[in-house]
């Protein structure tokens, strides 16, 4: 009986962190990282989130696996970018993310913050583009330009490193 007790206040303590870091992000005029374009949210209200991993995680930022993209012309980024169909250079810190968090382009011209899962280094970069999950991207990267690479000291001849993100 008192490990069911405990179960039941562990768990509606991890529901009121996720509810309260949802109240704060809206609070400040960023999008809520907790819920989805159609969850008919309301500031204040609980609700269920319909994308696993969407919501950050009590560690801060949601989690991802960064990969390096070409921005400039010619190179494997290939078009120009959604945002502002302009090609930029490789040495800006600039990202596109994946469709749902690119959230039709509601995040275009926006920083976000990138962590390193694997040094702790942080970064905060542009949006520019969108990584299309329904053309062969993943529905959880965060695709670079080299500059941010560099900035978190990381090698990106690794390819794909675990990182968390959010608007900063």
């Amino acid at each position: 009986m008192a490990n069911a007790k405990l179960v039941a206040v562990v768990a509606t303590l991890v529901i009121l962190l996720e509810v309260s870091t949802c109240a704060v992000a809206r609070h400040h005029g960023k999008p809520d990282p907790c819920s989805s374009e159609d969850d008919g949210s309301v500031l204040g209200t609980l609700h269920k989130h319909k994308k696993p991993g969407h919501c950050p995680s009590p560690g801060g930022g949601i989690p991802g696996i960064m990969t390096v993209n070409g921005f400039q012309k010619g190179e494997d980024g290939g078009e120009p970018s959604e945002c502002d169909g302009k090609y930029h250079s490789d040495k800006t810190l600039i990202v596109a993310l994946s469709t749902r968090w690119y959230a039709g382009g509601r995040r275009c011209h926006k920083p976000i913050r990138i962590t390193s899962k694997q040094n702790g280094r942080t970064v905060v970069a542009r949006v520019v583009d969108e990584c299309d999950s329904n053309h062969g991207c993943k529905d959880n990267i965060v695709d670079t330009s080299q500059a941010v690479w560099d900035a978190l000291g990381l090698d990106s001849n690794i390819g794909e490193v675990p990182v968390t993100w959010s608007d900063a």
